[in-house]
Order: structure tokens, then C-alpha cells, then sequence
């Protein structure tokens, strides 16, 4: 099979035959990015004659039009355009924004393409680090420039855009399309992340009721700080653990639905990648650093397009910015929901929500002390109560292992208040911690009354 391929595909030597072992590091979120490819045809391209002329261009048509958001590439070069040509800072903002939609669905390609190479383990552990890169790298350089009320609103705004908008969303339409069919998915795996998102809530919240119960700001803020970071340390061990027990001990709960239905079906087509080892690691740097430019682009342009579009940095950090920069995941999980595979939807939306609580968060939070910079888990109280609502109700609409398209409709209905209450709230930034404080303040008037 292997040598009927292009030689750009055995660039790395023999190609490993891809078992149904092999095919175990295909995660729900591989299944969900694949949803949006299609096919690309190298009837042309073969007929270069120079081969690695050949081998570029096939990349070149793999990786940039592979892929159904290929409409959106050319936001890139605009972006870098309109900043090196100094255009309105909200042109770039929005422009940065469209052009890393693309990039995050092209990350996940890549990722699943060298998984194929290097086996389930390694591509699973690949995988779970570049599963919400787009997040971490806007978080860093937010933390770089010292905005860390930008790195908190873009974190917590990713976890309920998964739990509410993603879930919500597929859950409702994959209710509407299969109305006469019994929905059920398997409550295991939404058990064990529910767990792991309860434990975030908790390290969440810790630090913000120490404040609360404190005497002073200035007696509470160092503690909270070293709670904060101890806190983060433990989420990283438990994030790690769950690594050691999706990928391991108990990886049959992890995969992919789509799998199952190809053994029942006779076993469907063995799939194999598309381009070469080296190509895909070359490509995927080269993606990395692409988000990097316009994550920068982003942080330095939000408050600029707060300003103008008379948005708050709030609203724009938690709904417009998860929104955006995980549309294709998003989508992915909704055409799988309209197909009556919740296990794929429900691995896309969860799996994300956890790996950013428990994952990301942390190491957010680590990385800024290491840098020096004072970033903690207290995310306010309307933030934590907003994160806290979303979990527990979420937990309450996955417990009987079934779902119908009214869960789903509240789960939406959840996401729009909380936009709504983000949108009329005008807290600058950098003023987190003073609103905690005004926060105790009042609560300690209501209790002395």
C-alpha cells in the first residue's frame, strides 16, 4: 500500500501501517477538525517534473487548501498589511481574528498527520499540547505585555465557550436532526471530566473566598498568590494523571465514535497521511509561528478595538475571541451532533473545557511566575460564579447518559445571559483586583448590618 504513494509521503523512510492500534491517537478532536477538510487533487501536481518542486507544491495544497476554511487564509497577509502599513488598530484586531480560525483547524491536521508516524502515544501527547495552542500562545504574550486580566477573561471565556455555546449547540441541533431517535452517549468519559472540571472550580475558587475572608488586601495578596501557584502545580499533576489514564490505562473511553462505527460496518477504509513526517513538523512550526505573529497582533489591538466598537475588553476576551479562534472545532462538533455522534461532540467540547481548566490555566499561571509577573486564580466573583453555574449545570444535563434538543436549548440560553451580562459590564482592565475588593467590601457591610 505505502508504495504506491508519492515519494514525498516516504520521506521519513517506511510508513507504518496504520492498524486499528495506530489509529487509537485519533482523538475526538482529530474527528472534529477532519469534518471541515476535503479532498485535494493532485492530478496536476503530479505532472511536475522536478520532484521537489512536486513535493512542495503537494504540501502546499494539502495543508493551505485542504482544508473548507481556505477562504479565510488571505485574512493573514491583510493582517501583517495593516499593521505594517499602520491601518486602523481594529482592522487588525479583526483581521488577526479571521486568520486564526484557519490556523487552529490546520494545527490539528498537522498534529493527526505526524501522529501517523510516531504512533498513538506520541501523536495522543501531541495532541493534548497543541490541542488549544491558539489559547496559549494569546495568553503568554498577553502575560508578556502584563495584561493579566486579558490572559483571564480569554482563558475563562474559552471554558464556557466549550461547556455552553459548543455543547449547547450540538446537543440542540443534534437533538432537532435526530427528533425520533434515542440520543445516548457514554457517560464515562463525561464523568471523569466533570471531576476534573469540578477540581478547577475549586482551585478557581479557593483564592477568591481567601480574599473575601481576609483582613486586608494587603495581608491577602501574597497568600493568595502562593495558593494560587500551589494550586496550579496540583491541577498539573491531576492533568497528568489524566493524560496517564486517557492515553493508557483506560484510552478505550477516549476513542473516537466514528472508529466503532467503521468496525460495525465491515471496517471500513484504512486511512493513510497525506504528507511526510518532516513536512508535517516543518509545517506545523512554521503554523506555530503565524498564530504567534497574530497573537500578538491580537493583545496589542484589543483595547484599541474595545475603544472603538464601544465593547468592553470583558465581552470581547470571553464571548468574540473563543468564538472566533475555535470556529472550526466548534463546527466540527456540531456536523458530528447532526450525525447522532455525541461521543465525538461531547469529547470536543469537554476535553477542550478540561484541558484549558486544567491545563492551560495552570501553566499560565506558572509561566507568569517564572517571568516574575503576579498572576493568580482569582478570577473575581462574577467570573467564578459564572464558571461555577456553567459546570454544575452541565453536569446535571450529561448525568443519565442521554440527551435531547432541550438540554441543549438551555445550555444556550446560559450562554447568551452571561454574554449579555459581560456585555454591560464596563470594568476596565486591570482593575480586577480592585473590584474584589469593593466586592468584600460590600459583603463585609451586609454581614456587620
Amino acid at each position: 500500500m505505502a508504495s504506491s504513494r508519492e515519494p514525498w509521503l516516504l520521506e521519513n523512510g517506511n510508513l507504518k501501517g496504520l492498524s486499528k492500534e495506530i489509529r487509537h491517537g485519533r482523538t475526538a478532536h482529530n474527528m472534529s477538525s477532519s469534518s471541515l477538510r476535503k479532498k485535494s487533487h493532485l492530478t496536476l501536481v503530479s505532472k511536475v517534473p522536478c520532484r521537489k518542486l512536486r513535493q512542495f507544491l503537494a504540501n502546499l495544497q494539502e495543508v493551505i487548501l485542504g482544508t473548507k476554511l481556505s477562504v479565510l487564509f488571505p485574512a493573514i497577509p491583510l493582517a501583517i498589511v495593516a499593521d505594517c502599513y499602520g491601518f486602523a488598530r481594529p482592522w487588525v484586531f479583526a483581521l488577526s481574528l479571521l486568520g486564526l480560525t484557519p490556523l487552529a483547524e490546520r494545527v490539528s491536521f498537522l498534529t493527526e498527520q505526524i501522529a501517523y508516524y510516531t504512533g498513538p502515544t506520541v501523536g495522543g501527547l501531541l495532541n493534548a499540547t497543541c490541542g488549544n495552542a491558539t489559547e496559549l500562545i494569546i495568553a503568554i504574550f498577553a502575560l508578556s505585555q502584563r495584561k493579566t486580566d486579558v490572559v483571564k477573561y480569554s482563558l475563562l471565556g474559552s471554558v464556557l465557550s466549550n461547556l455552553l455555546l459548543v455543547l449547547g449547540t450540538s446537543l440542540f441541533c443534534g437533538g432537532i436532526a435526530n427528533l425520533r431517535l434515542e440520543q445516548k452517549f457514554d457517560r464515562r468519559q463525561a464523568d471523569v471530566n466533570s471531576l476534573l472540571l469540578l477540581l478547577a472550580l475549586l482551585c478557581h475558587s479557593l483564592p477568591m473566598l481567601f480574599r473575601m475572608s481576609g483582613a486586608s488586601d494587603a495581608v491577602t495578596v501574597d497568600p493568595i498568590l502562593q495558593l494560587s501557584r500551589a494550586s496550579s502545580i496540583v491541577m498539573l499533576i491531576a492533568y497528568l494523571s489524566y493524560l496517564v489514564f486517557q492515553l493508557f490505562t483506560h484510552r478505550q473511553l477516549f476513542e473516537a465514535q466514528e472508529e466503532s462505527d467503521n468496525d460495525e460496518n465491515g471496517g471500513g477504509e484504512e486511512e493513510e497521511p497525506v504528507i511526510g513526517f518532516w513536512s508535517g513538523f516543518i509545517w506545523l512550526v512554521g503554523m506555530t509561528a503565524v498564530i504567534s505573529l497574530l497573537s500578538e497582533y491580537v493583545v496589542q489591538t484589543i483595547e484599541d478595538a474595545s475603544d472603538s466598537w464601544g465593547i468592553s475588553v470583558s465581552f470581547i476576551s470571553i464571548i468574540l475571541l473563543p468564538i472566533v479562534g475555535n470556529a472550526a472545532e466548534h463546527a466540527g462538533a456540531i456536523i458530528f451532533a447532526f450525525k447522532n455522534k455525541l461521543d465525538i461532540s461531547l469529547g470536543v467540547a469537554l476535553g477542550s473545557a478540561t484541558q484549558i481548566s486544567m491545563f492551560v490555566v495552570p501553566l499560565c499561571v506558572i509561566t507568569a511566575w517564572i517571568m516574575g509577573i503576579k498572576l493568580d486564580l482569582n478570577f473575581n466573583l462574577l467570573e467564578t460564579g459564572s464558571l461555577a453555574l456553567s459546570i454544575t449545570v452541565v453536569a446535571f444535563a450529561l448525568q443519565d447518559g442521554t440527551s435531547h434538543y432541550m438540554k441543549g436549548l438551555v445550555l444556550l440560553l446560559l450562554y447568551i445571559v452571561i454574554g449579555a451580562c459581560f456585555f454591560v459590564s464596563k470594568t476596565p482592565l486591570n482593575q480586577l483586583s480592585t473590584t474584589n475588593s469593593g466586592t468584600k467590601a460590600a459583603i463585609d457591610t451586609i454581614f456587620r448590618a
